[in-house]
């Protein structure tokens, strides 16, 4: 156990470049958001994520929706059902859109 602030040391274990995602992907997530009435907003996320790597080589964006505390990433993060139901309502109409498909609520 460290006795002073002089033993303790960090050593990074991984340094990843923020990743853009796709802009129409991203759009398509606001526009599913706002097409449901969501209140919605953009967010940077230190988290990392398969969509990260995804969207090195395809087309990518993330839904996040509220946890309770803002807790996100452990193992005591919660959510309520209509909260992830809004989310999974939120990516049905993103892919909607861009497949094409006109979609009704």
């Amino acid at each position: 156990m460290p006795t002073s602030r002089a033993d303790v040391r960090a050593n990074p274990t991984a340094d990843f470049a923020p990743e853009h995602f796709n802009k129409a992907c991203v759009d398509a997530v606001r526009q599913g958001a706002a097409k449901l009435n969501l209140s919605h907003m953009d967010i940077i996320s230190g988290a990392g994520h398969d969509a990260m790597f995804v969207g090195r080589v395809a087309p990518a964006a993330m839904i996040f929706i509220p946890c309770k505390d803002g807790i996100s990433h452990n193992e005591i993060e919660s959510a309520t059902p209509e909260h992830v139901h809004a989310g999974c309502n939120v990516l049905l109409h993103a892919m909607l859109d861009a497949a094409g498909v006109e979609s009704g609520e």
